[in-house]
C-alpha cells in the first residue's frame, strides 16, 4: 500500500482507527453510567486532555452552550460534556469512533451531533457556531497543523475557548530499535517537524503500514502553540503533565503530554 495524496491519508488512519475502536482500545472504551451521573451533577473530572482533570477554571459552566468534541470521538468526552447540560457535536474521522459515541448517548439519553470528517476541514460549520471546541490529542495525525488551528478560531464565537492537547514533539526525535532503549539510550534520529511520509525510509514505511499502524507526524512547538496565536486565538493557560506509564525511555524524564487553554478574543 501506498500513501499518494491526503484522501489516501486520511481513509488509512480512518481505518486504522476503526480496526482500534473495534479491538477496545484505551481512547475507545466508554465511560461508564457513574461517570455520567457526576457530570450531570457538575463534575467534569473525569472529562480529560491528558491523564489527568482538567485544572481547575479550563472549562466554563457548559449548560446551554454549543461544544465541538473535534476529532475526539469514542465515547469518552462527548458524553460526559452533553451530560453536563452542553449541546455537543463530535467531529471524528473513525465511524467505529463515533458509533461508540452513538452506543452512550443510546444507554444515557443523551442528544449528540455525530459527524464523520477530517479535523482540517470544518466548512460544514458556520463561523461562530460553538463557545467551545475540546480538541484531545490527536492533530498527530495530520501533515499540517495550521489549518486545524484556524478551522477552530473560524467556528469559535468571541470569547469562545480551545481546549487542546498534544505530544511534546521530542516524542518523535529518538530512534525507536527497542536495543537502544534496553541499553538506556535515546540516539536522535529525526528532526522536527516529523513526517512518517517524509522522514521515515520507505522500508520501514511499508512495514508500519503493513501492521496496520496509523501514520503520524511531530509538529514544532512553533505550530503547536505559536500556530494558534497566528490564527487569531490568545493562550489563556498552559500544561505539561509526565506520561503515568511511560512508553518510551524519553517519558520518564520530561513531560510529554501538552495542553492549552486559548480563547478567542472579542
Amino acid at each position: 500500500m501506498t500513501i499518494s495524496s491526503n484522501h489516501s491519508l486520511i481513509e488509512h488512519n480512518r481505518g486504522v482507527w476503526d480496526s482500534q475502536a473495534r479491538a477496545d482500545c484505551e481512547w475507545s472504551r466508554p465511560v461508564d453510567a457513574a461517570a455520567i451521573r457526576q457530570a450531570r451533577g457538575g463534575d467534569l473530572s473525569a472529562c480529560r486532555l491528558t491523564p489527568s482533570a482538567l485544572p481547575a477554571g479550563w472549562l466554563d459552566p457548559l449548560r446551554g452552550k454549543e461544544v465541538l468534541c473535534l476529532a475526539a470521538g469514542g465515547g469518552q468526552q462527548a458524553p460526559l460534556l452533553a451530560a453536563a447540560g452542553a449541546r455537543v457535536t463530535v467531529l471524528d474521522v473513525s465511524d467505529e469512533q463515533l458509533a461508540r459515541d452513538r452506543q452512550i448517548a443510546a444507554r444515557e439519553g443523551l442528544a449528540l451531533r455525530l459527524e464523520q470528517g477530517d479535523m482540517s476541514d470544518l466548512s460544514r460549520f458556520a463561523d461562530g457556531s460553538f463557545d467551545c471546541v475540546f480538541h484531545p490529542i490527536s492533530n498527530l495525525y495530520v501533515p499540517d497543523v495550521k489549518p486545524v488551528w484556524r478551522e477552530c478560531a473560524r467556528v469559535l464565537r468571541p470569547g469562545g475557548s480551545l481546549l487542546a492537547s498534544f505530544y511534546n514533539p521530542v516524542l518523535f526525535v529518538a530512534d525507536r530499535d527497542p536495543a537502544y532503549a534496553e541499553q538506556g539510550l535515546i540516539k536522535p534520529r529525526f528532526a522536527i517537524p516529523y513526517s512518517d511520509l517524509r522522514d521515515l525510509p520507505a522500508e520501514e514505511r511499508a512495514a508500519k503500514l503493513a501492521r496496520g499502524e496509523a501514520l503520524v507526524f511531530g509538529h514544532s512547538l512553533a505550530d503547536l502553540i505559536g500556530g494558534q496565536t497566528a490564527a487569531g486565538l490568545l493562550i489563556r493557560d498552559y500544561l505539561e503533565e509526565c506520561q503515568p506509564r511511560p512508553r518510551f525511555l524519553i517519558d520518564r524524564y520530561l513531560p510529554t503530554f501538552i495542553a492549552t487553554w486559548a480563547v478567542k478574543a472579542g
